[in-house]
């Protein structure tokens, strides 16, 4: 039996209304390879919300997905670096990340 996981990841952006608009038309149109790099590494849905320049992932995952495998698969594809060199322009780490952190797991305090 397939469980189902979900995991919920934080980020900032540069605080640039320009920078945000262009950041936010990049994923109006996600290159194919990006979205082929993630269905491929079991996440089943992925969703981005925004508030002012904070964004919050929240990710569901099938019994496949480790984030250990996901970030093997990352390492080795050129155009997910590619991707990623380039969202980071836009991209700011959260103060709690680690040197080196973008999305930074965040930690479930409730559930109903």
């Amino acid at each position: 039996m397939e469980t189902i996981r979900r995991y919920c990841l934080a980020l900032d952006l540069r605080d640039d209304p320009q920078l945000i608009a262009e950041y936010e038309t990049y994923h109006r149109a996600v290159w194919p390879e990006i979205l082929e790099s993630i269905t491929s590494s079991g996440i089943t849905t992925l969703e981005i919300y925004r508030a002012g320049n904070r964004m919050f992932m929240i990710m569901e995952v099938d019994n496949t997905f480790s984030f250990e495998r996901k970030g093997a698969m990352d390492a080795a594809n050129p155009k997910v670096q590619e991707w990623e060199e380039l969202m980071w322009k836009y991209q700011q780490a959260i103060p709690v990340a680690k040197p080196g952190e973008k999305w930074v797991l965040m930690d479930k305090i409730f559930t109903l």
